[in-house]
């Protein structure tokens, strides 16, 4: 490699004018990251500005929880708001249909892949489990302290629902690289200050 790689948060480039035009069009969050047309127009705007040398799929983090059948929302200023999180069991018989809710997803990598130069890299992500659970259990993001408890009062209920998102992500992930996805990524945002034993066992393992 004849350069390091640099990474830049919000390449989605929620800065620009055009993609606030886009935003504004779509009239919420959600329906601009469900809409392919729309979140590929979005994924491809800073491609147009700059030289970089990937285009990050719009989307977002907690449409695997919204799969599963939780209510996601969010709220101008404040971010994201989850309903009620369905039982366990019904998440568990959720996954296997999960895919056919993000299957707009997989159309905008597609179009991505598509649009973007040969050698440009299209990227794909998700959000790692224990991230996700963090928002599906409290409601929002922010919430660490409550679920570093919950994860010790509850070991045996957190590692089930771990293991739902550790199955219906590597679907997603997976249905990602057929449509065209050429890196994927797994957002890890709330896992410091766990000490090694729980990492090892709410992070690490399910990573792998």
């Amino acid at each position: 490699m004849d350069r390091p790689p640099v990474w830049f948060m919000r390449q989605a480039g929620r800065i620009l004018p055009e993609y606030r035009e886009l935003r504004a069009r779509a009239g919420s969050f959600m329906n601009l990251c469900y809409n392919p047309e729309w979140a590929a127009e979005v994924s491809l705007q800073p491609t147009r500005r700059f030289p970089i040398d990937a285009a990050i799929i719009f989307a977002d983090i907690l449409l695997i929880p919204e799969a599963l059948g939780q209510k996601v929302w969010f709220e101008a200023g404040e971010g994201p708001r989850l309903g009620e999180m369905p039982s366990i069991e019904a998440m568990e018989a959720a996954v296997e249909g999960a895919n056919t809710h993000l299957a707009n997803i997989g159309e905008t990598v597609s179009r991505v892949r598509a649009a973007l130069e040969p050698d440009r890299t299209v990227i794909g992500f998700a959000g790692a489990p224990w991230t996700v659970a963090t928002y599906m259990l409290k409601g929002r993001g922010g919430e660490r302290e409550g679920v570093r408890k919950y994860a010790f009062a509850e070991p045996e209920a957190l590692d089930r629902l771990l293991d739902v998102l550790v199955e219906s992500t590597a679907r997603y992930m997976a249905m990602q690289a057929r449509a065209g996805a050429q890196v994927l990524q797994i957002f890890e945002s709330w896992a410091e200050l766990l000490p090694e034993d729980v990492f090892e066992r709410i992070v690490t393992r399910p990573h792998a």
